[in-house]
């Protein structure tokens, strides 16, 4: 449910960003602005949600979004809308508001994964304060050899 509903905001952000930067420059379709939505959620939440974020942190991510969202929309903007200096400001347009729409899901996901991990902790069968490292090797002396 978490999920559909992270996915359902951003598909909506996405539509909402695109109806704004290509309606804009462009007499975009309808059915243009739902397939770059569908595209962009997609990528953006495998990539940026999903392997990203955990990793690397809020930050990073939001800028891998910026940067995914913008090349995504140039590239396959320029060959479905035929105009290739105009999608350029079309797909920054698209790229800032998705990025400022990012900054609330990334927020509820990283308070989300919070959550999750101290559960994660606690079911954890090695009492965490028994867990000692231990480093063993040898010195050598070079007068001995």
């Amino acid at each position: 449910m978490n999920n559909t509903m992270i996915l359902l905001i951003k598909f909506v952000s996405s539509v909402i960003a695109f109806a704004i930067a290509l309606d804009l420059f462009f007499d975009a379709a309808f059915t243009d602005i739902v397939s770059f939505s569908l595209l962009v959620t997609i990528m953006s939440y495998m990539l940026g949600d999903r392997i990203i974020l955990p990793r690397l942190g809020n930050r990073n991510a939001l800028i891998a979004d910026f940067f995914l969202v913008y090349a995504a929309v140039w590239v396959f903007g320029s060959v479905m809308l035929n105009s290739y200096l105009q999608i350029a400001w079309g797909s920054v347009i698209a790229a800032g508001i998705i990025t400022l729409s990012e900054v609330f899901v990334h927020r509820y996901l990283l308070n989300r994964m919070e959550v999750s991990q101290v559960k994660k902790r606690s079911e954890s069968a090695m009492n965490p304060r028994l867990a000692y490292g231990m480093e063993a090797g040898e010195e050598k002396d070079p007068l001995k050899e």
